[in-house]
């Protein structure tokens, strides 16, 4: 009983902290948090949702047209029911191995990526004899889908300190006597050379800032180049000049615009209805008895207006600094049984400059200890998602709560342990978030 107590301790100790911060604000409404004015927050939300066009440079190899068609739901920076698909081998020395995957009937091979995309420029009218479509190979026998994330909110998620995430990850080692130890993984700031930071984006926690994130799915989503990611993947059937991503007349790109929307948007708001109900609030306190606080920590708190992260390339605004927000996620990577043993591919999230100038640092992380590690999933705006866990394969609350096992098995024997009107107000409880 001891480890659910501290989770408790631990949950209640952070809120403590944090009660003399401003709250977040939340909506579903596509409107700004603040950090810009609304009509500068609808013009960077037309980037986020325009579509991309072979005169933009779209592909060769791609997912999506626009931020928006992966990252929509209920609005443009939600999540959705669009997956990727990754894959990998394991090689003799059973370590992960990326695929060597032939397009063109052979004439080349792409390398370096777990990503498989699914869609291709061509054949097409002017290269009707050009087939790129990439295949999974036989060979690749470690394969996976995972489900686009939220990102509504995920400013304040950058805005909060490594430091924090840091200190919370040795207090649930400590507190559990090492059954939940979330991992650190320290990553490249793509857009500050030689600069790193703790990954809190993406399944596998490979990036920590905002516009790395969006140079890396700018190329490797929809296949656009831009000044973080100027290579393409192929230059079969490729007419448009690199990077593709160019400075507008306000200065700004369009991995800039899409950063900027991201920042600006506000965390996932609740539903107030349920959140106020008995049932409800008995399920919360459910929640953190049996140790799900553990991980999905209910509150954390940004960074000081004026701190400078990311290498010192961004100012936390007054709008996302010294705020409370309540992800319910820990943004640390854990084995709850559900890993896909596929690990991050530097050369495909860093690009080949970044990957060149820290191949010595990036070789000597432990990186393959989290190969079978997912991100914790913030459960802010979990109602609105009919596909559960990194894969999507979980689809009821119920399902995706006994589905975790490893660091989470014995929080999960205490859920099983509740009567079915306890388990039920969990589950109300996750209905309101």
């Amino acid at each position: 009983m001891r480890i659910f107590i501290t989770a408790v301790a631990l949950s209640l100790a952070l809120i403590s902290a944090a009660t003399r911060f401003p709250e977040a604000p939340t909506g579903l409404d596509n409107k700004t948090n603040g950090i810009v004015d609304d009509v500068t927050h609808r013009a960077d939300q037309a980037k986020f949702e325009g579509v991309e066009q072979l005169s933009d440079g779209l592909g060769p190899l791609y997912n999506a047209q626009s931020c928006a068609e992966c990252h929509q739901s209920p609005v443009s920076g939600g999540a959705s029911q669009v997956t990727e698909l990754r894959a990998g081998h394991n090689g003799p020395d059973r370590r992960f191995r990326t695929p060597d995957i032939p397009i063109a009937h052979g004439a080349e091979v792409v390398t370096g990526r777990s990503l498989v995309n699914d869609r291709a420029i061509c054949p097409n009218a002017e290269f009707p004899d050009k087939e790129i479509q990439e295949r999974v190979p036989e060979t690749e026998t470690i394969r996976t889908f995972r489900l686009s994330l939220n990102l509504l909110g995920d400013g304040f998620v950058e805005a909060v300190a490594d430091q924090t995430l840091i200190d919370l990850s040795k207090q649930q080692c400590k507190s559990s006597h090492g059954k939940i130890c979330g991992q650190i993984l320290y990553v490249p700031i793509v857009e500050s050379p030689g600069q790193m930071g703790v990954g809190r984006f993406g399944w596998k926690d490979q990036h920590a800032s905002l516009l790395s994130f969006a140079g890396d799915a700018y190329l490797n989503e929809m296949g656009i180049t831009n000044r973080l990611q100027p290579n393409e993947v192929t230059n079969i059937c490729n007419t448009v000049p690199e990077p593709n991503d160019t400075t507008g007349p306000d200065g700004l790109s369009d991995i800039d615009h899409f950063a900027r929307f991201i920042r600006a948007t506000k965390a996932p708001a609740r539903d107030a209805a349920l959140a106020s109900g008995a049932a409800a609030n008995k399920g919360l306190g459910l929640f953190e008895k049996i140790g799900c606080a553990s991980c999905h920590v209910e509150t954390l708190t940004t960074a000081p207006t004026g701190t400078k992260i990311n290498g010192g390339t961004f100012t936390i605004p007054a709008a996302l600094g010294s705020i409370t927000l309540h992800p319910y996620g820990d943004f640390l990577m854990h084995d709850v049984g559900t890993g896909d043993g596929i690990l991050q591919a530097t050369r495909e999230h860093y690009g080949h400059q970044v990957f060149q100038q820290m191949s010595g640092y990036l070789s000597k992380q432990d990186f393959e200890s989290s190969r079978n590690k997912i991100r914790t999933a913030p459960l802010w705006g979990v109602r609105l998602r009919p596909r559960l866990m990194h894969d999507g394969a979980s689809l009821t609350l119920v399902e995706a709560i006994t589905r975790h096992s490893g660091e989470a098995g014995h929080v999960i024997k205490q859920f099983e342990k509740l009567k079915r009107p306890e388990q039920n107000a969990i589950i109300e409880f996750l209905k309101s978030l």
